[in-house]
């Protein structure tokens, strides 16, 4: 079966990511016109920056907290080195995944590497189910290995989930997920067998293309629900790197606000005050030398935070 269903494409919004040296990054999740594909809640997409030979120049993000979620960080080029208070020291390169699970409460640091003159890439969030939010504090790495795609169309490296006839990652998560990069050579025509139960989403980052007969150019992430078996995607003049993500959706409502996920805005809020109160909750990380610490949590807004679904705002 094959939905005849449109493609809603987002636009990025430029953000500023850390702290006093802060890195603009290009945001499409969370939109106001959509929460989810499938659990994924937050897509920033960044670079390519200059990077001085010392390491400055790149991402310098202090410690900060994150409760209820798993972090995805994805490289096209760059070196980031990863601390966090479970005292996992992880080095995040091209087409290796990390994957770091907040659970009930977790902090981290990020910090460009000296060595490479390029940063690049995509950091991604997937909010948890209810019935696992609360658990322990996860970090996982893996590097897939590329693999040909049908009709020589490019290659993929797979490092979440699976593509249906072309690889799979072992990497756990909590809901089902897919998350592939794709390199697709200019004028290609790729059609891709799919879960129909998946929301499936197209993160452009060089090139343009066509994705199930929407144009998209870079930094455009096109949204498709779920109920189609297949996807089509055609390359323009020139060679195009995306981003493929997708999962089943993701039905239950969430607050996020800065880097927490929970349920309530007083669940939020909690979170925020015992982060600034310097709770066990968080931990410490060790060895981070920037020029700050911490991050310090923002003011809460002068109203209530409200929860969001797959259908918007409550």
């Amino acid at each position: 079966m094959t939905s005849s269903g449109s493609v809603q494409v987002l636009g990025g919004r430029e953000v500023p990511l850390g702290g006093i040296r802060a890195l603009t990054v290009r945001r499409t999740l969370p939109h106001r016109d959509r929460s989810f594909v499938g659990a994924w809640c937050f897509v920033d997409h960044y670079g390519p920056v200059d990077v001085d030979p010392d390491g400055s120049g790149g991402m310098d993000v202090p410690p900060h907290p994150h409760t209820g979620l798993q972090t995805v960080s994805w490289l096209f080029a760059g070196h980031i080195e990863h601390r966090d208070s479970a005292g996992v020291l992880g080095q995040v390169l091209p087409g290796e995944v990390n994957l770091m699970t907040a659970g009930d409460g977790i902090a981290h640091s990020e910090v460009s590497v000296a060595g490479p003159s390029v940063l690049h890439g995509v950091q991604l969030w997937v909010a948890l189910p209810d019935e696992s939010r609360s658990g322990e504090r996860e970090f996982e790495h893996y590097a897939p290995d590329p693999v040909d795609l049908p009709a020589g169309s490019g290659t993929a490296l797979v490092f979440l989930g699976s593509l249906e006839g072309i690889a799979a990652s072992p990497v756990h998560t909590y809901t089902p997920l897919l998350g592939a990069q794709l390199d697709l050579v200019a004028g290609a025509r790729l059609e891709l067998s799919v879960d129909p139960g998946f929301e499936h989403g197209l993160l452009v980052d060089t090139g343009s293309v066509t994705f199930e007969g929407r144009p998209l150019g870079p930094a455009d992430l096109g949204c498709v629900d779920e109920g189609r078996d297949r996807l089509v995607l055609e390359v323009g003049d020139d060679p195009a790197r995306v981003v493929l993500l997708g999962g089943t959706p993701f039905e239950e409502e969430i607050v996020m606000w800065w880097n927490f996920v929970g349920r309530s805005h007083d669940e939020v809020a909690a979170a925020r005050e015992q982060w600034e109160a310097g709770s066990d909750r968080f931990g410490t990380v060790d060895g981070y030398e920037g020029e700050v610490s911490r991050i310090p949590a923002p003011p809460l807004p002068g109203v209530r935070l409200k929860s969001r679904g797959r259908r918007g705002r409550r």
